[in-house]
């Protein structure tokens, strides 16, 4: 009887186990946002090809997320799509989207995706405007 159990047991969190090795939800932290247009993420066929229409001038949350291999620019759909900075999220894929959860929410917040970098590019980068700050702040004290 105890072997039939253990073996239902192991049966029965397979699939919880399964997934959790897939990994299904990636991890990134948020480092940089701001308000930005609108205009990505009401984008679409007809406003791309056709006449231009008129869009609110509404601001949309644009984030920095970066994860262990890629560096994502996320655009919101509406100005109440907020992240909290510095917090380590939890994210996948949907339709060409990224769909993230923040703290264990029970629904995802979707957002478009604007630009993928590679995480070994994005640090190169990062370093060179740091390198070019650092040296303009040298100039500066040194007049």
């Amino acid at each position: 009887m105890r072997p039939l159990l253990s073996l239902i047991f192991l049966f029965c969190a397979l699939p919880g186990l399964a997934s959790a090795q897939l990994g299904i939800y990636q991890h990134g932290t948020v480092v940089r946002m701001h308000m930005g247009d609108c205009t990505l993420a009401h984008r679409g066929f007809m406003t791309t090809f056709g006449p231009p229409a008129s869009v609110d001038q509404e601001s949309c949350p644009e984030y920095t997320l970066v994860s262990d291999s890629v560096v994502f620019v996320i655009v919101g759909k509406s100005s109440n799509q907020l992240i909290p900075l510095a917090e380590n999220i939890d994210f996948r894929f949907h339709k060409n989207e990224l769909a993230v959860r923040v703290d264990d929410a029970k629904r995802e917040t979707k957002f478009m995706i604007k630009d993928m970098m590679v995480r070994s590019d994005w640090d190169r980068f990062q370093r060179h405007i740091d390198e070019k700050l650092r040296a303009a702040d040298d100039r500066e004290a040194s007049r």
